[in-house]
């Protein structure tokens, strides 16, 4: 038996064919499409899937399952995904994107299940390296900020399938930098990938003397991997990523606190290529936040493959006769 598994992010959308054990066997990936129409994504994403099966030599019509990790809100009874604030695209204008029907019928199976795709990672997460593991949060910093959590073994749902939003969680009352959401002061403005630079320049605003800088805060271009090269090197990044870790812990307290994990896995470029400079603030310094025992603070260990191997488990399972997520071993 051959499922598939498909990882929709807002820079990329990728795909994996794996066997009833786990096994990938064909992959593909593509850059996501910013719009014009929800149709451009829905293609994108069919085609992916039709060059994961040509790489694993299996027509798509022999597939048995698919499990889907989205970006974006999601509607689990529709099989669709609506509004994602990191989708560089106006979403306003962007209709719900179709995701569970067009897969159906290109596989020609019903086996097809749609999740948030930090859900997706943190079901990853929990077999492939936490296997052991009841209560655990994959929390994600990377374009975005989000978190899947597993409590009493099982995975954490909410409303629709959208739980875990917790980039939108509040961490500054001043609500002086704007979420791509449309609210502000939330964990996502300042600390994701997209925001850091935004972050860079309302520092640079508000020191009382200029700080000599070479980041070039006027561009455009600035990104937070630039920032985060400089952070030995540059008086302004290095108190970037100082504030960073601060606001990083304010977060992570909130999410430790409302969710008592064991562990708490982390993903997301900003981390993982950043894992001194991100994860080693959190684990000092967050002790003087918790309520709660203090989780195993980690970077995950299947890294970008965590979403992916999150919906070929759920793929399997949705393609098995109990539908339950089932033990698969690598």
């Amino acid at each position: 038996m051959y499922a598939v598994g498909v990882d929709l992010g807002a820079t990329n959308v990728r795909a994996v064919v794996g066997n009833d054990t786990g096994t990938i066997v064909g992959r593909a990936r593509a850059r996501t499409p910013q719009g014009p129409t929800a149709d451009a994504i829905t293609r994108a994403v069919l085609d992916v899937v039709r060059e994961a099966c040509r790489d694993a030599s299996v027509e798509p019509s022999t597939i048995a399952g698919a499990g889907i990790g989205s970006m974006g809100a999601i509607d689990r009874d529709a099989g669709t995904v609506g509004l994602s604030s990191n989708l560089g695209t106006d979403e306003e204008s962007l209709d719900p994107i179709p995701l569970v029907g067009p897969l159906a019928g290109l596989l020609e199976t019903d086996a097809v299940v749609l999740h948030n795709d930090t859900l997706a990672g943190a079901i990853g997460e929990h077999q492939h390296s936490h296997p052991d593991v009841d209560s655990l949060v994959y929390l994600t910093i990377s374009s975005g900020i989000g978190a899947g959590v597993i409590s009493d073994g099982s995975p954490l749902l909410g409303t629709d399938g959208n739980a875990g939003e917790v980039g939108h969680m509040t961490i500054d009352a001043a609500g002086r930098l704007p979420c791509g959401c449309g609210a502000a002061g939330h964990w996502e403005a300042y600390c994701s990938g997209n925001n850091v630079p935004a972050l860079a320049r309302l520092l640079a605003a508000d020191e009382v003397s200029e700080t000599e800088t070479a980041l070039p805060l006027e561009s455009d271009d600035l990104t937070a991997a630039e920032i985060f090269e400089h952070a030995d090197s540059d008086p302004l990044a290095t108190r970037v990523v100082d504030r960073l870790a601060e606001l990083n812990v304010l977060g992570m307290g909130n999410v430790i606190n409302a969710y008592a994990p064991a562990v708490v896995s982390v993903g997301g470029a900003v981390a993982l290529n950043n894992p001194s400079l991100v994860l080693e603030p959190i684990r000092e310094h967050i002790g003087s936040q918790l309520v709660v025992q203090t989780p195993e603070i980690v970077c995950s260990d299947l890294g970008e493959e965590a979403v992916l191997r999150g919906a070929l488990r759920c793929a399997v399972a949705s393609a098995s006769e109990t539908g339950e997520v089932g033990e698969i071993e690598d």
